[in-house]
């Protein structure tokens, strides 16, 4: 499926079928876009309305940049739509987003699915942020994040390199991994009774499996699946995979 990005109103996003009950909110990382989702997409078309907001890292003025103001993004978006129930499935940085979201409004939230999600424990970072200039080093940088390197495309590695060599993107890409950092949401993930789905690489540098087990600890309702030779990326790196686990998942919980 080609995808195409709607404007409306200060939103970015793609929508594939506004008038199914079913919908699937996919929330992206720092570094993320649109298209990693792509399979997703391909695989729920005609069985869900799947919902990709851009979250707008590079839009938001600095004053109001953090992983909350994120989450009021997402929330003012799901407004505009008028969605009255969603089930979230949040990458990374968009993992995070989502769980404030659900602690936001328990009362439209069905189903989440985290994958790679921060909140807890990431290295999203490291001891060395990408160096401008140097695209063999962003390169490498890029590839660490999957299991499989040759994940890491031409495509993927040019936008990151975009990002750290653009002065004002490398800033409000620092100072929302340092706003992460400090929303860590450990003690609240109690509160959130809906089902949970967390789908994680075995081979995840950044937010490596343990996280994945003390989300499965900390959250009431959860199920936690781990992939052999994966990264930080499931939907990306196994993508059969994870989609098969997010059907049955939301077949289990009856939103499909």
């Amino acid at each position: 499926m080609e995808l195409f990005t709607k404007e409306e109103s200060g939103y970015k996003y793609i929508e594939t079928d506004p008038g199914n009950n079913t919908t699937l909110l996919l929330l992206h990382g720092l570094f993320g876009a649109l298209s990693n989702f792509k399979s997703i997409i391909d695989h729920f078309n005609g069985r869900a309305n799947v919902v990709v907001p851009l979250l707008p890292i590079f839009e938001l003025p600095l004053r109001k940049l953090s992983v909350t103001g994120l989450v009021d993004h997402v929330n003012q978006f799901v407004r505009f739509k008028n969605y009255t129930s969603v089930n979230l499935v949040g990458n990374s940085l968009g993992g995070h987003v989502a769980i404030l979201f659900a602690l936001d409004r328990p009362d439209i939230l069905r189903s989440m699915t985290l994958t790679g999600s921060s909140g807890l424990f990431e290295a999203a970072l490291g001891s060395t942020f990408p160096k401008r200039g140097n695209y063999d080093f962003v390169q490498k940088k890029t590839e660490t994040t999957f299991y499989d390197p040759a994940v890491a495309t031409k495509e993927l590695v040019d936008e990151v390199y975009d990002i750290v060599n653009d002065r004002n993107k490398a800033i409000r890409v620092i100072a929302i991994a340092k706003s992460a950092i400090r929303h860590n949401i450990g003690d609240r993930l109690h509160s959130i009774i809906r089902p949970v789905l967390l789908v994680w690489g075995k081979d995840d540098t950044i937010t490596p499996a343990f996280v994945g087990e003390k989300f499965h600890e900390l959250l009431p309702d959860s199920r936690l699946f781990l992939l052999d030779k994966c990264g930080h990326a499931p939907m990306m790196e196994h993508p059969d995979e994870f989609n098969k686990l997010l059907y049955e998942f939301l077949v289990e919980v009856k939103e499909i």
